[in-house]
């Protein structure tokens, strides 16, 4: 099985404005498809912006199938590439921080909502997701989701290793001063969970908050195997099974577990 070559879009967007941000994300899936990608990931809430004004929020969020929805999903289908964007989604009458991938066919494969809600801006807009372990097949590898925050659980994360992920993807808005988390924390998480995980931040300043960028992919073996810089970019990384497989024969960690004695821990 060929390794997925996987394109991590390092971008804000433009605040506010939905339309905008859908044209930017079919410019980046034609982009990432010339350069051989069967995947791209975008930042945490790039549909819209993340430092909105709460009374913006309700508005400009959609349900997981709206209009954008449809329309990233022909995005997807017209440069055979498969897609996943950060967007407000609005269900059962609340606002969530969702994350939703979209095959390259066009079809939604999976929705997650952020569980774990950061600062008090994300805790007054939204509405904290229930489902820690959202997953999808692509490619032949076991795709899962998560948003920002929630990938400095460890408790999170190896959910999503003792339910097999593979290739962990994780949008984010990770601001100043928490660099160390895209610089030394998520190598670590793909390491001791033997996973890969995509990691995918905003850049520059927005609002009252300064991303950071770092984006990267992290590899089971702990090596970040491609990452950006601290502007505007795209950039490239392969999730290879083979060297997933390897990895997993020779690391112990899930196989030494001793849950007996983590009960402590809930």
């Amino acid at each position: 099985m060929p390794p997925l070559r996987t394109a991590l879009l390092q971008s804000s967007g433009r605040l506010g404005d939905t339309a905008e941000n859908l044209k930017r994300l079919d410019e980046a899936a034609a982009r990432a498809a010339q350069g051989g990608a069967g995947l791209l990931v975008t930042s945490e809430m790039f549909l819209t912006g993340y430092a909105l004004d709460l009374q913006d929020v309700p508005g400009l969020a959609e349900a997981a199938d709206g209009p954008s929805a449809v329309a990233i999903g022909e995005t997807a289908r017209r440069h055979g590439i498969a897609v996943l964007y950060g967007y407000p989604e609005k269900a059962d009458g609340a606002v969530f921080n969702s994350a939703q991938l979209i095959g390259p066919d066009g079809t939604a494969l999976a929705n997650y909502r952020k569980t774990h809600l950061f600062g008090c801006f994300e805790q007054d807009a939204f509405t904290p997701g229930d489902t820690p372990v959202v997953q999808a097949d692509l490619n032949g590898l076991r795709i899962g989701i998560m948003i920002c925050y929630d990938v400095e659980f460890p408790e999170n994360v190896r959910a999503h290793g003792l339910a097999g992920t593979d290739l962990l993807l994780v949008p984010t808005a990770q601001m100043h001063p928490f660099q160390f988390v895209a610089e030394q924390l998520v190598p670590v998480r793909a390491f001791e969970n033997q996973m890969y995980i995509a990691y995918v931040n905003r850049t520059g300043p927005e609002g009252e908050f300064e991303f950071v960028g770092l984006s990267c992919l992290a590899s089971p073996d702990g090596v970040t195997r491609t990452r950006a810089g601290r502007g505007e970019e795209m950039v490239f990384g392969e999730a290879d099974p083979e060297l997933l497989r390897a990895s997993r024969e020779t690391n112990p960690y899930l196989r030494d577990r001793r849950p007996g004695l983590y009960a402590s821990l809930v």
